[in-house]
Parts: C-alpha cells; sequence; structure tokens
C-alpha cells in the first residue's frame, strides 16, 4: 500500500482497454492526453489501482474533474494482477474483464487527432517525448 498526504493508493495490476481510444502527447509540456472518442486508437495500456474516497476527491481535483477530464467506468482487460491483499475470490483471471474509472477527456484541440496514437505512455518513452513540469517551461 502506498500513503500520500492526499490518501491511499494500492497496486493491483495491469490492464488494457477494451475499447480503443486516441492517447496522443501534446502541448508544449508533452502531456499525455486520453481523448474520449470510444473505437479510434488504440486499446490502451495501464496500471489499475485500488484507491481510498480521499486520494479519489484529490485526483478529481488534480484532473480537472468534470469540467477539463471526465471520469468514467471503462470495462478493462486484466494482463496480469498482482493484489496480493485480496482474497481468491476477489482476484480476477488474467484476460477477464473489470470495470475501472478512467480519466479522458471531450476537451481538445482538432489537430491532435493528427497526432500519433500510442498504446501506453511513459515520459521517458521512445516516443522522445519528455513530459517538461510546469516550473520548466517558464
Amino acid at each position: 500500500m502506498t500513503c500520500y498526504k492526499h490518501g491511499k493508493a494500492v497496486f493491483k495490476g495491469m490492464g488494457k482497454t477494451v475499447e480503443k481510444y486516441p492517447l496522443v502527447i501534446a502541448e508544449e509540456a508533452n502531456i499525455p492526453f486520453l481523448l474520449n472518442i470510444p473505437g479510434t486508437g488504440r486499446r490502451i495500456i495501464g496500471e489499475i489501482y485500488s484507491v481510498d474516497e480521499q486520494l479519489l476527491h484529490f485526483l478529481d481535483d488534480f484532473e480537472g474533474c468534470p469540467n477539463w477530464y471526465q471520469r468514467t467506468p471503462q470495462e478493462i482487460e486484466i494482463l496480469e494482477w498482482e493484489g496480493t491483499d485480496d482474497s481468491p475470490d476477489e482476484r480476477p483471471a488474467a484476460n477477464s474483464i473489470i470495470t475501472c474509472f478512467v480519466y479522458s477527456t471531450t476537451c481538445y484541440q482538432p489537430e491532435w487527432l493528427q497526432l500519433p496514437y500510442h498504446k501506453c505512455y511513459d515520459a521517458f518513452g521512445n516516443h522522445g517525448l519528455r513530459y517538461i513540469r510546469h516550473r520548466d517551461i517558464i
């Protein structure tokens, strides 16, 4: 379990969206944006966490939810599960489908649709678009 000053999170495993979405890297800071355009793009790979209510509220605020990003339930295919604190009945099998909250946006520049679509995001990934913190831009 990871404790933050804003709440608690427990890493559970890795998953992939059942639906395809465009994940683009845009703006001067090379920010990843998951565009809420189901059926377009790629199946997105990401980490699955269990978070408490305090952290969920913090994340909503951090993501500008609901104005900038929207938190919506999405079907996720389990790639691997590491939730060791789960009872055997609570551990989803690989390739099974669960529902998780995902932050995506309907607020984007039209030209972002012309950017490359990524299947996952890593600030140091081979895309060469390293994330730049706001204070490093100014």
